[in-house]
């Protein structure tokens, strides 16, 4: 009897190879509806060919680390759910355009439905019988902060925008493609923006916008948005969360075992705009993103004319509400057929995130128990940084960048991933590390934590490093 269970590569790699041959077969049917077209001979390869190439193309793509398994703890990377492959290859096969309904009908109608879910986790409900959000997805969460910095810019022109010095580069740079001045309020000692600061720079009457993050790459760090909303409020300005990678740990933010702490996620509905990564945590290939808006009205700022779209219907086209113009509707429909198995609740999704979330909390147990190890600062969602106890940062940063290389190097099914995250004195002495400071930065080690098998793995993780630093 084949097992019931559709699980992840490799072990389901049989399962999904037939769920995709299923695929093919029924969207060629598709196609057949409509006659038979012969294919013109310039679109014909040689099989023998096309076999020695992909062939080829499996070698080349060894050389990758293995982010599907516990071993790899390093960068915030793992492959798709299965359910998000096989709803990315079906629609591909047909290669819908979510830009207008006249490129993709079926995949713009599941974008919105998804957008509305994501919308719905973030609580950009609908009010008073009016659609309370405007938003959809993106190629990715650089794209997705464009587009809410955009509208930051239309809505408070000659403003600036304020975000947290440990805040993506990404916020920068687009302030500075859309020829905004940007600024960086400095950190509290756990790498969250500090509120002092920020109360200090909004005084100036120069902001327009705050960027709050909810997960920085870097440390994980959430910035507290309901601290940082009446804040912002008191002076006029508008509030951004920059959700892209901590954003679904929304489905567990309810201080239970493995969660996270609530109320900077409960705010996020009482803001401006909201970025999100499906493609991180919500288990989708790349690249989707998606961009939220409660104020459905800055549609008004899309608007554009386009004498050749949007003639096939009278609904929302997506591209009348979005920069992008040609998207990948497979990757709409990805997320759709994940959304139906994994839905957004603490039960669905959320189950897959509490694992990587106990996983970091487990480990940083183990590490403050060592005396090999140092916590560098408790972690707030799926990613762990310590560092090898060493007198000198100089010390500290060659260790460091050693068992990181050096695990990396062994052999596969030896081998354990890990990354590295530069501090300087300052950094250290805000968390009240005595380590000597004679280097201007060095490398500590980090960890993302973000696949559920993690947990299992914390107990030799730990065992790996200490060997590594030793």
């Amino acid at each position: 009897m084949p097992d019931p269970v559709v699980r992840a590569m490799p072990l389901g790699a049989a399962q999904l190879g037939a769920q995709l041959r299923t695929a093919v077969d029924e969207i060629g049917a598709w196609m057949r509806e409509y006659g038979d077209a012969a294919a013109h001979p310039s679109q014909d390869v040689d099989l023998g060919a096309l076999e020695a190439a992909t062939a080829e193309l499996r070698e080349r793509l060894r050389d990758n680390y293995p982010f599907h398994h516990p071993r790899y703890a390093a960068q915030m990377l793992k492959p798709p759910h299965p359910a998000a492959v096989i709803g990315y290859v079906t629609a591909m096969l047909v290669n819908p355009n979510n830009h207008a309904l006249d490129g993709g009908p079926a995949t713009a109608a599941l974008e919105k439905e998804v957008v509305a879910q994501l919308a719905a986790m973030f609580g950009f409900a609908d009010r008073a019988g009016a659609p309370g959000y405007l938003g959809h997805l993106t190629s990715s969460g650089t794209i997705a902060n464009l587009e809410a910095l955009f509208v930051a810019r239309e809505t408070h022109p000659g403003l600036r925008v304020a975000h947290s010095a440990d805040a993506h580069y990404t916020h920068a740079r687009m302030a500075h493609l859309l020829g905004v001045e940007s600024v960086a309020v400095p950190t509290s000692a756990d790498g969250t923006m500090d509120l002092d600061a920020l109360a200090s720079l909004l005084r100036t009457g120069t902001v327009g916008t705050v960027v709050a993050t909810t997960g920085t790459t870097g440390l994980g760090a959430v910035d507290p948005v309901h601290e940082i909303l009446p804040i912002a409020r008191a002076h006029g300005v508008r509030v951004h969360v920059d959700a892209a990678y901590g954003g679904f740990f929304r489905l567990i933010a309810d201080d239970l075992p493995g969660g996270v702490a609530p109320a900077p996620y409960l705010a996020i509905a009482e803001c401006d705009s909201v970025v999100i990564d499906p493609h991180k945590h919500g288990l989708q290939p790349y690249g989707c993103g998606a961009v939220l808006f409660r104020d459905p009205a800055v549609a008004r700022h899309y608007l554009h004319d386009s004498p050749y779209t949007y003639f096939t219907s009278e609904d929302l086209h997506l591209g009348e509400i979005s920069l992008e113009c040609s998207r990948a509707g497979a990757a709409a429909a990805a997320l759709w057929l994940t959304l139906r198995l994994l839905p957004l609740t603490p039960d669905g999704l959320g189950a897959v995130l509490r694992p990587g979330r106990q996983a970091a909390l487990d480990w940083a147990a183990l590490i403050e128990q060592s005396e090999e190890l140092r916590l560098y600062q408790p972690p707030q969602l799926d990613i762990l940084t310590c560092y090898p106890v060493r007198p000198r940062l100089s010390e500290v940063d060659a260790v460091s960048a050693t068992a990181m290389t050096a695990g990396m190097t062994r052999p596969p099914a030896e081998s354990v991933h890990l990354a590295t995250y530069t501090v300087d004195a300052a950094d250290l002495a805000a968390r009240g590390h005595a380590v000597e400071a004679d280097v201007p930065t060095g490398r500590i080690l980090r960890s993302v934590l973000m696949k559920p098998e993690h947990q299992a793995a914390v107990p030799w993780l730990h065992e790996q490093v200490l060997g590594l630093v030793r």
